[in-house]
């Protein structure tokens, strides 16, 4: 027996060992991939991001493995962090998923931005009423997210008809612009309610997702649409997603007008609304601009632009074989575009992008791009502009202007994917204002707390109450033991009956409430009452209470008995759950404060090092890279032992890579200021590497006083079982103390 210990104790540990070298290579990953995603430009959101709240989170990783865009979110010291904001789009999975509400979605800084409209909270223009924005034109690109607009506005009109007179011969209740996701949600909104509408459209049923590539896959998240029901898949093809819309629109008898290119919306001076198109006008109360954003494609201003052979979208890659082509662009529609052409057989295929990095794509895209390249099937020119397109080549100026070369590339096909001009011109026009000052300024957010003070609260009130009660009935807790008896409050207040043996039913029923958030927070039962968060905060209190309970049915007085040690044991469980609470909700948010610390300075040396390579590039290198020796000696490598070594001898090796740098900097002629806010910097760096990492440790030790908790819980559980069985064996011998 004492030899199977043994062994499981050294494999349990070996276990342990490489479990935690397993999650420091995995943070330390997600820590260089957010300083990569920092230099690329794709931590800043487009729009909307994960706000992570780090006092409510607890770390369990649902949020990252419930988005379905790789790389915005990962766990860092036990807390989740946003990595590649960029990539959010705003599926909000990671708020609905977190089970302590520590996520929500909000928007990125909108006061200098003048491409997004100035929109009411019911999405009607600020300058114009009646004039309504939906879908991919506000700014919001999810086809979920269009179809929540459509139907918001349908509902809105709806509200707003009931309590207007009727309506005058000719004029419309609604006119709905573009036949996508956006207003064909509207239309059937407006179908529900019994609107007068008619829907314009210029092109086919579907809008922007109509331009989509063949067999493109788009996300729609479970969606519901009015009058149809429920999409439960998440994934359909482009094809099928078209499909689909048309089918409703002829079942639910919907008034489309394809070909017609709306022109401009203006008012009259009776109030309603005169939409223009290249076909005729409509009169109505209400529009609904459901435009879409892409607009008219940006174009390289070069020359041989007009031929026949550049294109400015992709809807078929299969039907190009055998061809030399140049993508031209970097988002996800240009590498999308160069990976379904590079797939069809004899295809020579070229991406070229002005910019030194891909920072704002799909982290999917960049796995198979990184593939392609690697196979063969794609060749990538980074930092590369298009110079003259010909006939049977194109010429491309590659790198920077002091090193810059020319380059001749054969080719019979090109495709400039780079965006478009959305079209807000037109909407200007149309009453829709882009000026910031018109936008509802959006308060940040704060921590809003793990809810440990509010659960400290009503358990301080609850001890004070019960302090009140044994000091009112202080002359029967203040006899000795064998003097109660003949007190007249014996009989009510012993432990075996009255308010003695109530007080044991309610620690009794404290305790099981207290053990059923195991249950919740595994979620065995697959059952969510209440939020994780209000079950942290009753075990908490529920736990305090129990113990005063057990207290009071003790009468004060826990004796060396079988209750009396159940009554330790829950004394000590509630001492280690507190301390270790208080920990949870302070080391995590200390260690990635730590590293924002750290990002901060990082980014401002990145800023003197820019000013360095221009008049001391030599030493402007040497203090880069003496500053990551410092901050790689004691922050992610190495072993514990290692790491406790450099955090004794660190000021010792700062202090000298400080004067090393002193001397140098002085000897080049590096300014006084300017070395005095490096060191400034370097001891910064330096003191926030170590700090992140000692208190990563202090986390690690957490898990070990967790099991610790636990172990004292399941000890505390049997003892108490012990003492109701002893209790109840021996109830008939009537005096009984704990």
């Amino acid at each position: 027996m004492s030899w199977a210990l043994l062994y499981a104790l050294v494999v349990a540990l070996a276990l342990a060992v490489l479990a935690r070298r397993r999650e420091l290579m995995a943070m330390s990953r997600a820590v260089e991939e957010r300083g990569i995603a920092r230099a690329r430009g794709s931590d800043k959101a487009r729009l909307q991001y994960p706000h992570v709240d780090l006092s409510r989170c607890i770390g369990c990783g649902i949020c990252v493995e419930a988005c379905p865009e790789d790389g915005v979110l990962e766990i860092v010291h036990g807390q989740a962090l946003v990595v590649h904001g960029a990539r959010c789009v705003g599926h909000g999975r990671c708020a609905s998923e977190c089970p302590v509400g520590a996520i929500v979605l909000t928007l990125g800084d909108l006061n200098e931005r003048r491409d997004i409209p100035a929109l009411t909270d019911c999405l009607e223009s600020a300058m114009q009423p009646g004039l309504f924005l939906a879908g991919e034109v506000t700014g919001y690109a999810l086809v979920r997210t269009a179809i929540a607009h459509g139907t918001a506005v349908g509902t809105e009109v709806a509200r707003r008809t009931r309590d207007l007179p009727a309506r005058s011969s000719g004029v419309l209740e609604l006119v709905i612009v573009g036949a996508g996701p956006a207003g064909l949600a509207c239309a059937l909104q407006a179908r529900l309610s019994g609107l007068e509408f008619v829907v314009v459209e210029q092109e086919e049923i579907g809008g922007t997702v109509a331009k989509y590539p063949r067999r493109k896959l788009v996300m729609t998240q479970s969606v519901e649409l009015p009058g149809f029901g429920r999409l439960d898949r998440e994934l359909y093809t482009k094809e099928e997603l078209i499909e689909l819309w048309g089918e409703v629109a002829r079942a639910m008898e919907l008034p489309i007008r394809t070909g017609l290119e709306f022109e401009q919306v203006t008012r009259g001076s009776d109030g309603i609304f005169v939409v223009k198109t290249s076909r005729g006008e409509f009169r109505a109360r209400h529009v609904c601009l459901a435009l879409g954003r892409r607009g008219t494609p940006n174009r390289l201003g070069v020359r041989g632009e007009e031929l026949s052979k550049v294109a400015y979208s992709l809807l078929d890659a299969q039907s190009y074989r055998e061809r030399r082509i140049l993508v031209v662009g970097g988002g996800d529609s240009a590498i999308e575009a160069a990976l379904g052409l590079a797939e069809q057989q004899g295809n020579r295929v070229t991406l070229s992008y002005r910019r030194e990095g891909f920072f704002r794509i799909k982290a999917r895209n960049e796995a198979h791009l990184v593939q392609a390249q690697a196979d063969g099937r794609l060749e990538v020119l980074l930092g590369s502009e298009v110079e003259s397109i010909e006939a049977d080549h194109v010429n491309l100026r590659v790198g920077s202007s002091a090193g810059a070369r020319s380059i001749r590339l054969a080719n019979d096909e090109v495709f400039v994917l780079a965006g478009g001009k959305p079209p807000h011109a037109l909407l200007e026009r149309s009453g829709v204002s882009f000026d910031p000052a018109l936008r509802a300024k959006v308060e940040p957010l704060a921590e809003s707390g793990s809810g440990l003070a509010r659960a400290l609260a009503v358990a301080l009130a609850c001890a004070l109450g019960v302090l009140g009660f044994v000091l009112w009935r202080r002359d029967y807790y203040g006899l000795e033991l064998h003097d109660r008896a003949t007190s007249a409050l014996h009989a009510w207040l012993r432990p075996a009956s009255g308010a003695g043996l109530a007080c044991a039913i309610a620690a009794t029923a404290l305790i099981l409430v207290n053990l059923a958030y195991l249950l919740r927070r595994g979620e065995y039962l697959g059952v969510r009452l209440f939020s994780l968060q209000r079950w942290m905060t009753s075990h908490v209190v529920t736990g305090v209470l129990a113990l005063l309970f057990a207290l009071v049915h003790a009468g004060m007085a826990p004796r060396a008995t079988v209750g009396g040690h159940a009554l330790a044991a829950l004394a000590v469980l509630v001492v280690t759950g507190a301390i270790g609470r208080y920990l949870y909700a302070f080391v995590p948010r200390a260690a990635n404060g730590r590293e924002l610390e750290l990002e901060e300075v990082q980014t401002r040396l990145a800023q003197l090092a820019g000013d360095w390579d221009r008049e001391n590039p030599r030493f402007g290198e040497r203090v880069r890279l003496r500053v990551q020796e410092l901050v790689a000696a004691g922050h992610w490598r190495g072993k514990l032992p290692r790491r406790l070594k450099a955090l004794l001898t660190s000021q010792r090796e700062l202090r000298r890579a400080l004067a090393e740098l002193a001397t140098s900097g002085r000897a080049e002629g590096v300014p006084d200021t300017q070395l005095r806010e490096t060191l400034e910097l370097a001891a910064r760096a330096h003191r926030a590497s170590l700090a992140a990492a000692h208190f990563e440790d202090l986390r690690a030790l957490m898990g070990s006083w967790r099991y610790l908790h636990r172990w004292v819980a399941l000890y505390m559980v049997l003892i108490v079982v012990l003492h109701i069985f002893v209790a109840l064996r021996y109830a008939s011998l009537g005096e009984l103390l704990p």
